[in-house]
């Protein structure tokens, strides 16, 4: 809609609300934007068009007569009572709930919306019993840089592509959704290169996604069951694990779903601990320790540590190879 059209009626549907009576149609040729100037057959046809335009968008324009002793002449209202929305009431649950989104939001690009909603919805009397919310919850932020970008995509329908952890090949997606499991995010769609459905945790992503083409280049499947397809692209379970030598706090990841297997001094550097980490897949573990070195390291199975060793050493080879090891 043009914006000229746009605004015309936007006045348009205020002069008909703030009216007490029915507006004659010289009182709404005088009062509204973009009718002053027209001749008088335009100014009849343009105001019929706003007025049938204004109907199809829901909006109920009454036609009535101006005096209640000449009732010959007709005139234009909007009804308040018929416009406005009911007043909204929530319970606790649906306020709970809402502030509960509003906590995962409050990091992102939407947090002062987020903030202007938590005012109202207080303001309202809908204050939160936040003894409830005392549940874990993911955040979006500054520690997911490629969420943004993503839902951004993920609402306009434009492929992205981004560099993942693991590997050293760029990634083309067309992203359908964002999800949230276990209190990471991921995001769900189509591999362009693959032609397959792919889930990427937005973690181990390693750069911001750059949008490529245009709005729109693509549909998501329709009937699309979120739930069945994260748990079918979701990875196995663990079958196996792992003793990493841990430093201090860090590696959190690794560390929380690891069990405590003592003091490391033995082939580590003063300072680690030792963890049981289990693991399924051995490519994308060597990845997540990889990651976190030399903050973590792969002391046994001794096939897994080699493995690691042979990564590392293959990821330094690439950076000297593109002039990052290269001092002058």
């Amino acid at each position: 809609m043009a914006a000229r059209k746009s605004e015309r009626l936007m006045n348009l549907t205020i002069a008909l609300l703030t009216t007490r009576g029915f507006l004659s149609r010289e009182r709404i040729r005088e009062m509204v934007e973009g009718y002053a100037g027209l001749s008088d057959d335009a100014f009849q046809r343009m105001f019929e068009r706003d007025k049938a335009e204004l109907r199809d968008l829901g909006l109920p324009v009454e036609t009535g007569t101006i005096d209640p002793w000449f009732g010959d002449e007709q005139g234009y209202r909007i009804e308040r009572g018929d416009f406005e929305l009911p007043p909204v009431r929530l319970d606790a649950d649906e306020v709970a709930v809402l502030v509960a989104a509003a906590q995962v939001w409050q990091q992102a690009g939407v947090a002062e919306s987020t903030r202007h909603a938590l005012a109202k919805l207080r303001a309202d009397g809908g204050d939160p019993d936040t003894a409830r919310l005392a549940v874990p919850a993911p955040q979006v932020g500054a520690r997911e840089p490629a969420f943004p970008v993503l839902w951004d995509a993920t609402q306009h329908r434009q492929a992205v592509r981004f560099r993942y952890r693991g590997g050293e090949q760029t990634r083309h997606l067309e992203p359908w959704v964002l999800v949230a499991r276990r209190g990471s995010w991921y995001v769900v769609g189509r591999d362009v290169d693959r032609d397959a459905e792919r889930m990427f945790k937005l973690s181990r992503i390693v750069d911001v996604p750059v949008p490529q083409g245009a709005p729109g280049a693509y549909t998501v499947p329709e009937g699309l069951d979120v739930d069945a397809l994260v748990a079918r692209l979701a990875p196995p379970a663990a079958g196996a694990s792992a003793l990493v030598a841990i430093k201090g706090v860090r590696a959190p990841a690794l560390r929380r779903r690891a069990q405590l297997a003592g003091t490391v001094t033995d082939g580590a550097p003063d300072g680690y601990r030792g963890y049981l980490v289990p693991y399924a897949g051995e490519g994308d573990f060597i990845g997540e320790v990889a990651a976190a070195a030399p903050d973590a390291l792969v002391l046994e199975p001794d096939g897994l540590a080699q493995a690691l060793r042979a990564h590392l050493a293959g990821l330094v080879a690439n950076l000297e190879g593109d002039g990052h090891g290269e001092r002058e």
